[in-house]
């Protein structure tokens, strides 16, 4: 069933550098009681505090402690389900935890109140010190159980910061972790993932002219992703990652090309006096999305790579702005920038529907990024002056992150890690 994108604000999911404000939780959220988990205290309590905040942040999630419980279960056996139906809990979660120096695994359940059963028994594991990894990957297993849709804890988020200087800058999908890949004194733009989310591309000044680098986040090793002396921008990776379709000035106009990652073979894609930019790779790896200015405004076109000698179809007809577009992860629609009158907002377009859904109702909202799962958007708005991040989930959560100091955009979600 088609669940439709309600809006949410969600500025930077990042605790450092960003704030984060929820705004509006859902109407009717999952009443769930989660007890803390059995061995050793410092771990279960790292762990109880991290899946309390990965699941409350998605706003989907009521959740209770023991001292709001009629009983407290240890095991299986112990559960008295009539005492949750009688505070209206919907589930239950208890773990335990087994730690021998070198490693810790941990044992999960979820039960369904209302069926009286247990719907779930999985085990993590991780090392000592690396509570947070072990606490994201349970709420991940607790969200899409209860759910029905793979969760997002964790996943990670890039971005780039404007403090005087520029960063670019990876983080968990909760904001931990922070990690600087790159500082510069010029601008940072366009960063992408790699499909296996160990790469990043992104476009840099530093040379004085646009160029995509490729780097490593492991390593931080980096390259600049083709060398010649025309400008390069807007990369976007194949879903197999070998290839980048790039927008590049060979003959003084920017057209779509696609760059073989191994040979460094360009194959140019659009031909046309008006810009073509901003691509993007349909799931499949079939199709080709990008903006075009070719029927007068700068509107959404897709390319077929299946058959050839294709023309571009357009697929935006209302308003006179379409931008900046993306494939939904099951490519049943595109997300995009969209203008009607004088504002800028993220609107969503189903390819069976002719008409476009306006997600956001800010002046000035910019580079919307998809999350993995398809459930959350995150895109950069301009509020006074200064660059946020906001988002919407698919159940109308509401929530934005300010940035302490400067500026913060260009938001990119990685794909799910596990």
């Amino acid at each position: 069933m088609r669940k439709i994108l309600l809006i949410l604000a969600f500025s930077n999911l990042l605790t450092s550098e960003l704030i984060l404000e929820i705004t509006q939780g859902t109407e009717d959220p999952y009443r769930v009681a989660i007890l803390k988990f059995e061995g050793d205290q410092k771990v279960s309590n790292d762990i109880d505090q991290i899946i309390r905040n990965n699941l409350k942040r998605s706003g989907e999630f009521n959740l209770f402690v023991n001292k709001d419980l009629l009983s407290l279960p240890n095991n299986e056996t112990e559960v008295i389900f009539n005492d949750f139906r009688i505070l209206d809990i919907d589930y239950l979660v208890i773990g335990k935890i087994a730690k021998d120096g070198i490693s810790i695994s941990v044992v999960y359940e979820i039960f369904d109140i209302n069926k009286g059963k247990k719907i779930r028994t999985s085990t993590v594991y991780g090392i000592p010190n690396k509570n947070r990894q072990l606490g994201h990957y349970i709420s991940d297993g607790i969200y899409e159980e209860i759910t029905g849709m793979k969760g997002i804890s964790s996943t990670k988020i890039l971005y780039v910061t404007e403090n005087k200087n520029f960063n670019l800058i990876v983080a968990d999908a909760d904001g931990s972790n922070e990690q600087i890949l790159l500082k510069s004194n010029d601008p940072i733009i366009s960063p992408t993932w790699s499909p296996d989310s160990k790469k990043v591309a992104y476009v840099s000044f530093e040379t004085g002219l646009a160029k995509v680098f490729i780097q490593d986040i492991a390593t931080g090793e980096r390259e600049l992703a083709i060398e010649n002396s025309s400008q390069v921008s807007s990369p976007s990776w194949s879903p197999d990652g070998k290839f980048l379709s790039l927008t590049m000035y060979q003959d003084g106009n920017a057209e779509i090309y696609i760059l073989n990652l191994k040979n460094k073979n360009l194959t140019r894609l659009t031909n046309h006096y008006s810009i073509d930019t901003e691509s993007s790779w349909s799931s499949r790896g079939s199709k080709i999305l990008f903006t075009s200015g070719r029927s007068g405004s700068p509107q959404l076109y897709e390319l077929d790579l299946k058959k050839s000698n294709a023309r571009p179809k357009r697929l935006t007809f209302e308003g006179n702005y379409n931008a900046k577009g993306s494939y939904l992860p099951n490519s049943e629609g595109i997300i995009f920038v969209h203008r009607s009158d004088s504002n800028f907002q993220i609107a969503m377009k189903y390819f069976d529907e002719s008409f476009i859904r306006p997600l956001t109702d800010a002046q000035m909202d910019e580079s919307p990024s998809i999350s993995p799962n398809g459930n959350v958007i995150v895109y950069a708005i301009t509020e006074k002056g200064m660059g946020l991040l906001s988002g919407v989930t698919l159940s109308g959560v509401k929530f934005r992150l300010p940035a302490k100091k400067g500026a913060v955009r260009e938001p990119a979600w990685s794909g799910f890690l596990r």
